[in-house]
């Protein structure tokens, strides 16, 4: 016999559930996941999107109970994004103190301020007529440095609001250092700042574009990184960090767990991942149809951007799987054998 069989048997640490539990490389937490959620102004009542079933966009009272059900779980944060009813070539309600996003921040401070992270998406395509996520030069292209300037007021207006992490997602070249400084010198020096470090242009997003009703005209492979770059995507995350960055964030999770894997190999800041809207399309879309487990699926998804190095994840699963993974925990402590391996769970019969 080879490899020191019979003697060595790996079944036997897989052999009970509290064995595989016992011995979990990975455990998923609720407090690791980040819910976004859109809110839009002038809705009456919550908007379903339909290219993400179950995901909706929130009038500012759907907002509220969305909220308390989110910390009611106990999951780490929200990540807010606006839907305004006007948009410019410049995203004037980005930094409009009654702009919808801003309004949201708010909100989200006075229901949940205590219990959840509130953390602000930083970024112009929403507020944009022309759907880019910066303001436009005269021949056409995105004007990084005239960008920076937006930036900066934004995140003054976000951290006066009450964001307690904001979240550049623009990809605009010395976007951190310019927030930084702005939040510094406006004297909000406690207000965190998440870079989008690594963020990739993807087909993934198609979704989101409905969820923030985008007015995109072309592309934005000029300023997000190209797929098939894992090296320039470490040097944005290390540039970010030399610039200020608390929060380094690679975007898609799924399609760049080796850059994940990486950053989080170097990284002296937290590294988080953001399992997108197509991740949860995808994964909703073949459930509806029976062909997968949606809640088995999704936290072996997540898990697995774990096991890449991400400490926390944004993920429109979050509120359910968090309950999910409570319920278990419930199990678990009454007595029940349900098979958690990793806290994760199907339900169903090993294959």
């Amino acid at each position: 016999m080879t490899g020191r069989f019979p003697q060595v048997r790996p079944r036997r640490l897989r052999a009970t559930p509290a064995m595989r539990r016992l011995v979990a490389e990975t455990r998923l937490h609720p407090a690791e996941l980040v819910l976004p959620m859109f809110i839009r102004e002038g809705a009456t009542d919550a908007i379903d999107i339909t290219s993400m079933p179950g995901v909706q966009q929130h009038s500012l009272d759907s907002f509220r109970r969305a909220l308390n059900e989110a910390a009611s779980v106990g999951i780490g944060g929200v990540n807010l994004f606006g839907v305004p009813e006007h948009k410019d070539a410049v995203g004037s309600g980005a930094t409009d103190p009654d702009g919808i996003l801003n309004v949201a921040i708010r909100v989200a401070k006075e229901e949940v301020g205590d219990a959840l992270v509130v953390q602000s998406d930083l970024c112009l395509d929403e507020f944009t007529d022309h759907g880019h996520c910066g303001v436009l030069a005269t021949d056409g292209s995105v004007d990084n440095d005239a960008t920076l300037l937006r930036y900066r007021d934004m995140a003054v207006a976000q951290a006066e609001a009450g964001a307690e992490l904001v979240c550049m997602s623009g990809m605009m070249d010395g976007q951190i250092a310019a927030a930084r400084d702005a939040l510094d010198v406006s004297g909000h020096s406690g207000t965190a700042l998440l870079a989008y470090a690594a963020k990739y242009a993807s087909a993934f997003y198609g979704p989101f574009r409905e969820a923030v009703a985008s007015t995109l005209q072309g592309d934005r492979r000029t300023y997000q990184l190209d797929s098939g770059n894992g090296r320039e995507g470490l040097r944005e995350v290390e540039q970010d960090i030399e610039e200020g960055a608390d929060i380094v964030m690679v975007k898609p999770a799924m399609s760049y767990l080796d850059v994940l894997a990486r950053t989080a190999d170097t990284s002296p800041v937290p590294v988080w991942a953001y399992q997108i809207s197509g991740e949860y399309a995808m994964i909703t879309a073949a459930a509806q149809n029976g062909w997968i487990d949606r809640d088995a699926a999704a936290i072996e998804a997540l898990i697995g951007i774990k096991r890449a190095g991400a400490d926390a994840i944004l993920t429109y699963f979050a509120v359910d799987i968090a309950r999910k993974l409570n319920d278990e925990a419930g199990l678990r402590t009454s007595g029940s054998t349900a098979d958690v391996a990793g806290i994760a769970t199907t339900g169903k019969a090993p294959e």
